[in-house]
């Protein structure tokens, strides 16, 4: 793979923040060693952050996020604030310019406080330091640099490296809810939309994540599990079904087995289980009039067999009995402002990146928009939410005092 092929989604998000005279783009350009933002005369670029991919030494494939000074007078204060949320969800390392000849304001506070709120790691720099007479020595997360003579920028270089976040190894679908030897049941009804002689792709992730823990993976349709089961003699570890026909297989499933879904388990693998299942509590707040928005990562077919756009829709106007106004999203698009959504039902984020999922869950928890997934949803509505939650205790007791 040439340097140019990283996916953005796998390369590191290093965000730049600060007021507009404190020299961010000149920072940003003695970084990257381009004048990547020195665009003053492009229309937008005082309101709308400049995302770039590139190689940037010791770290390897980064994003480099340029944005608009934080104390921009033309911009209202909560429409600042937010905007900067929006980008600071999909940040993994903030840089705090400054100017060293001014002490810190109430812009850079602010600043440093949603760094914190958002849980981020951030360094600040401290630049002009050519310019200024101040002390010479910089604060543990403060860094001295000159954008114009460079002074500086090799050791915020190998600085933003050291702060690189690792992936979890512990991340797993279900390698770590079972054993080697053990043997776990996927129940896989043949999916229209799925091309002709594959799976859909949580399903091959989840059979390669059980292969890797030495279990056994049987496959099978929803009508074989029943014999399956009688015929396999021992009881496997974990069922493990598609959403679309839960309510069969938990039938068929003795009580005794532990059953969960494939959305379940992804939702869990991209980081947003726990909210999904605490959003779940708004299905049964929905009021006539209300509107809902039906989020899915695909675009160009269905792959959900119209799950999003038809069965979710007709499921939830039957559960709840309300008058629901539905909309719907698809693919990279996702509203801005979700305010009009008394809910949001998202798909289960299999061909969106753990940092796409974790940005529109963070974006629903800033506005206060409940947020939960198809699985979690249709799981609720058959009322087995309880049993596909069995494998994790700590989320079932919660769901129970909600």
């Amino acid at each position: 793979m040439g340097m140019n092929d990283t996916p953005s989604a796998n390369r590191v998000h290093i965000g730049f923040f600060g007021r507009r005279n404190a020299g961010k783009s000149s920072i940003v350009n003695a970084v990257t060693d381009q004048d990547l933002a020195l665009v003053s005369e492009t229309k937008g670029t005082t309101t709308d952050p400049v995302y770039k991919a590139m190689e940037l030494l010791p770290m390897g494939p980064v994003v480099i996020i340029d944005t608009p000074g934080y104390d921009d007078v033309g911009k209202l204060g909560e429409l600042r604030v937010k905007k900067t949320k929006q980008v600071l969800n999909r940040t993994d390392i903030a840089v705090l310019v400054t100017d060293a000849a001014e002490p810190a304001g109430e812009c850079e506070k602010e600043l440093v406080s949603l760094f914190r709120q958002k849980d981020i790691p951030y360094l600040v720099v401290r630049n002009k330091c050519d310019l200024s007479s101040g002390p010479v020595r910089a604060a543990p997360d403060e860094i001295r640099t000159s954008a114009a003579d460079k002074t500086g920028i090799r050791e915020l270089k190998e600085r933003l490296a050291r702060m690189v976040p690792v992936q979890d190894p512990r991340l797993r679908i279900v390698g770590d809810l079972i054993h080697p030897g053990d043997f776990v049941v996927l129940v896989v009804p043949i999916d229209k939309a799925a091309p002709k002689g594959r799976l859909i792709l949580p399903q091959q992730q989840t059979i390669r994540d059980i292969l890797e823990a030495d279990a056994a993976a049987v496959v099978v349709k929803e009508y074989e599990l029943r014999l399956t089961l009688e015929r396999l003699g021992r009881k496997p570890a974990l069922v493990i079904t598609d959403s679309q026909v839960f309510a069969k297989v938990s039938a068929d499933t003795p009580p005794g087995v532990p059953l969960t879904s494939f959305s379940i388990l992804m939702a869990r693998y991209k980081g947003f289980l726990a909210t999904a299942v605490r959003g779940i509590a708004a299905a049964e707040k929905l009021r006539d009039g209300d509107t809902v928005l039906i989020a899915e990562g695909c675009t160009h077919h269905r792959q959900c067999d119209d799950i999003g756009s038809v069965k979710i829709p007709r499921w939830l106007k039957n559960y709840t009995g309300r008058e629901i106004r539905i909309e719907t999203s698809s693919g990279t698009e996702f509203p801005d402002d979700l305010s009009p959504y008394s809910l949001i039902i998202h798909c289960g984020g299999c061909m969106l990146t753990q940092r796409e999922m974790r940005y529109r869950m963070k974006c629903a928890q800033d506005q206060g928009i409940p947020f939960t997934n198809y699985g979690v949803l249709i799981a609720y509505m058959q009322g087995i939410l309880k049993r596909c939650l069995g494998i994790f205790p700590g989320l079932l007791a919660e769901l129970e005092e909600g």
